[in-house]
């Protein structure tokens, strides 16, 4: 997207009527003048910030633009200059008018929030070269001046009207629910985590990373050499940190294992090994982490476009899940859901089709586990399923549903028949659709976090938040 899309796409956002007209030069008269009001949002400037490939601070970062001592000069400068094009090119002149020179100063900020009102008045027209000289004012809700200055433009000869051009549809994905979920947690106590042989770059980066942050105090469970290898290779400094060492990775995992178990640690984490190796130590009857109810992992989804955070499970644990094993997983979705602020989750079932097919396993147990929920052996949510994909969280496609239901359109928490399916819609979801991924393993004696290479840091950080809360949570209880 250019700079002109971009400040179309501005307009659009504003209401602008779907059809535009020009006003010729013969048509223009010394005098004239045209408006447009614009509220700024975050994605709008985050928006022209891509656009232009300003990333100043001073137009990206609030907080260091408040306490920036050139604020008053040149903040979001970039904004209203767009918004000046944008007028030019919709209103006055309108359709084939060409901007020729802006000279324009910036005389106060405009702070996300602020309502900017940008006026153009004609003050001069050159009849030989069809050009016209005009004023322009921008001004915030307050009346106050933010940019004054002149634009010259040459003004189409020719009449024009023509229907607002359909752009590309742009989504700019901050991922706030993520920057949130970090922020609740930090400033707390960090979560003392046992990590689980970080003998490679990624794993000891992941750990490092987190507790600069401030979200966990690691404790490096691992052979000591390799550990420090990793370290060095990853560029970061483990000197301030515990370090138990381990001979191999299958004493690192059992190691790590009864950190959590005897409570020096509060949460686990895996390094650099593979699943079997770290679940054979969780899940050894004698020393491991199992409790009552069956482990599950819940991906927490922060999808652009979707306006409340998503639960997936289980993506990455249960591979072939029976009916018993689905009853622990969703209640186990419910209960990490409710302690992320859902009173009543909207739990999803996810089959190929929403009626029952004896054909497909997987719509006999979506059936069998809403009876399961009406009965109470699931509590704490509105379950609901079979349900396809899109009429589980497009609320369009659940209008064309034949079967009412309180889930379909507005789901909580998604119920995958086994983990292939899983995986692939969580893959399809981060690598096509913008999505983050964070992910936790429920039901233990203690949060696990598996980090996968592909998250980035903002993902792994809301990983290690969710773990927090969960601890917090169960001490609290």
């Amino acid at each position: 997207m250019n700079v002109i899309e971009a400040t179309a796409a501005l307009l659009a956002a504003s209401g602008e009527e779907a059809m535009i007209e020009n006003r010729t030069f013969a048509e223009i008269a010394v005098g004239d003048s045209a408006s447009l009001t614009r509220q700024a949002t975050r994605r709008d400037i985050d928006l022209l910030a891509i656009v232009s490939g300003d990333v100043n601070p001073i137009q990206t970062d609030d907080d260091f633009a408040r306490n920036s001592p050139f604020h008053q000069a040149v903040a979001h400068g970039l904004y209203g200059s767009a918004l000046l094009s944008g007028l030019i090119g919709a209103k006055l002149p309108g359709p084939g008018a060409v901007c020729l020179n802006q000279n324009v100063d910036y005389l106060r900020p405009v702070a996300v929030g602020d309502s900017l009102t940008i006026t153009v008045t004609v003050r001069q027209k050159d009849e030989a070269r069809h050009e016209l000289l005009m004023d322009c004012l921008g001004e915030n809700q307050n009346g106050e001046p933010v940019l004054s200055g002149t634009t010259r433009v040459r003004a189409p000869t020719g009449k024009l009207r023509v229907r607002r051009p359909e752009l590309p549809g742009v989504q700019v994905s901050d991922h706030e629910r993520f920057h949130t979920l970090i922020a609740r947690v930090q400033g707390e106590k960090p979560l003392v985590m046992a990590v689980a042989h970080p003998c490679d770059a990624f794993s000891i980066r992941a750990a490092v990373e987190a507790a600069q942050a401030g979200l966990i105090e690691p404790i490096l469970v691992g052979p000591r050499a390799k550990i420090l290898a990793a370290a060095a290779k990853a560029g970061v400094d483990c000197a301030p940190f515990r370090l138990i060492d381990a001979p191999h990775s299958v004493a690192a995992a059992a190691r790590a294992v009864e950190l959590v178990r005897r409570g020096e640690a509060q949460a686990l984490m895996q390094g650099s090994i593979n699943n079997d190796e770290l679940a054979a130590a969780v899940f050894d009857k004698s020393c491991g982490l199992r409790a009552a109810r069956r482990l599950s992992h819940v991906h927490l989804i922060d999808a652009p476009g979707y306006p409340r955070p998503l639960l997936l499970t289980d993506a990455a644990l249960n591979i072939a899940p029976d009916l018993e094993a689905k009853r622990d997983i969703i209640q186990n979705a419910i209960d990490l859901a409710r302690l992320l602020g859902v009173e009543e989750p909207k739990v999803a079932i996810l089959s190929a089709v929403e009626a029952i097919n004896f054909n497909l396993p997987s719509t006999l147990d979506a059936a069998a586990l809403c009876k399961m929920a009406d009965r109470g052996q699931i509590s704490g949510a509105l379950v609901d399923g079979p349900l396809g994909f899109e009429h589980a969280v497009i609320p369009a496609a659940a209008r064309e549903m034949e079967v009412p239901s309180r889930v379909a359109g507005q789901a909580d928490i998604l119920v995958v028949p086994n983990l292939e399916a899983g995986d692939m819609l969580v893959k399809q979801l981060t690598f096509l659709a913008g999505a983050d991924a964070a992910g936790v393993v429920v039901g233990a004696r203690a949060p696990i976090i598996h980090n996968d290479r592909s998250d980035s840091l903002r993902t792994r950080l809301a990983s290690c938040a969710v773990a927090g809360l969960i601890v917090r949570a169960t001490a609290a209880a």
